[in-house]
């Protein structure tokens, strides 16, 4: 199975934090990552290839 990790980015496109997501593909990844955002933008990745970006303030994924 393979090993996501989805960054919690703040100001300045820093990381704030890491989760960890262990989801079968892209999609199950992409819908895992979705629910950790709130107020703070979120990048998925699988090892060093970006999987998408969620923007908090307009609510939108961008699939890399």
């Amino acid at each position: 199975m393979p090993i996501y990790r989805a960054y919690v980015i703040e100001l300045h496109d820093r990381p704030l934090g890491v989760v960890q997501i262990d989801c079968v593909d892209d999609g199950s990844a992409t819908n895992s990552a979705a629910s950790l955002v709130d107020r703070r933008n979120v990048e998925l990745w699988q090892m060093d290839r970006p999987v998408a970006r969620f923007d908090a303030r307009s609510k939108q994924t961008f699939k890399k």
